[in-house]
């Protein structure tokens, strides 16, 4: 297939990823196209961080805001989507700056994706439905006897991957380490695309993450968390995990103070930084690394090399 040339930004939480692409986009007359798995749910702008919509007026924005967090949208209906948004703007002749956190997204976009089918909506229903009733640790054990490979690869109280690793072994009668031996193809050829992973001082990374999450509670977090608090929506599903909105909820339902959740949304969204920066050092080795302020120069300089 003919690949895709593009840039790939990426970046632990609050580096900068997004002020970056918005600059590249206005000068490169590019698209930004969404590459971060909790900004794609329509309910969850503000805590999410995703553009503000004065942003996405200056530059055209895809793939944000347009999935209901009643969805388990997962990186394969991403890759699907993504696909189309790319091959619309090679058509048009724009540039498409992919921005995001979510390293699988990446590696997927570069690699290609196991191609599980779906699964029923029964057999989720019934996973989820004993998830709530046996807990995670007693389903970790059975995907223990019937998927020993990923049971490995997940904590006992993971509930949603575990959900979806049984819901693939029951749905199928094959694990998820079978399905990855086939799937999709790779979207964009990482040799064609400029490709940077934004580094930033874990002090300053720190200030970051608190002075947003602080802004985000200014600018209406806790009205928007107790909107999708109100739709009473399964705990498992991924926007109901999304950063600062399980402790948000709690606060919410009076079990702690908003201090508290502040303090423990903050804690969370640094542990996943943390987490964001050894998977990119571990799963994407040929990706540079740069400071923000430097990775504006880097990019151009990989788009006007030869590919």
């Amino acid at each position: 297939m003919t690949m895709v040339r593009a840039v790939l930004i990426a970046g632990p939480t609050a580096s900068g990823k997004s002020a970056l692409a918005l600059e590249l986009a206005e000068q490169l007359g590019g698209v930004i196209v969404n590459a971060d798995s909790m900004q794609v749910y329509r309910d969850l702008r503000i805590i999410t961080a995703r553009p503000t919509p004065e942003e996405e007026k200056r530059v055209t924005h895809r793939l944000y805001g347009f999935v209901d967090a009643a969805e388990n949208y997962s990186v394969g209906s991403w890759c699907r989507d993504v696909k189309e948004v790319l091959n619309e703007a090679a058509a048009q002749g724009r540039l498409p700056i992919l921005v995001g956190g979510t390293g699988l997204y990446f590696k997927a976009l570069t690699t290609g994706l196991a191609a599980v089918p779906a699964i029923s909506a029964d057999i989720r229903a019934e996973v989820r439905s004993r998830m709530q009733r046996e807990g995670a640790p007693v389903l970790h054990a059975e995907l223990a006897r019937l998927d020993p490979v990923t049971a490995q690869r997940v904590t006992a109280n993971d509930r949603s991957r575990i959900s979806r690793a049984l819901e693939v072994v029951l749905a199928t009668g094959r694990t998820l380490s079978d399905w990855h031996t086939e799937g999709l193809p790779a979207i964009v050829d990482p040799d064609c695309a400029a490709k940077i992973f934004i580094t930033c001082e874990r002090k300053e990374l720190v200030h970051r993450i608190e002075t947003r999450f602080a802004m985000m509670l200014k600018s209406g977090a806790l009205e928007e968390v107790r909107r999708l608090a109100g739709r009473r929506l399964d705990p498992t599903l991924p926007a109901m995990k999304a950063h600062g909105v399980p402790w948000l909820i709690r606060y919410l339902n009076g079990e702690i103070s908003l201090n508290e959740a502040e303090a423990g949304a903050v804690m969370d969204t640094r542990r996943y930084a943390k987490r964001q920066l050894t998977w990119f050092r571990n799963q994407m080795k040929d990706w540079p690394w740069e400071t923000q302020e430097k990775a504006a120069a880097a990019l151009k300089s990989q788009l006007s090399g030869p590919k």
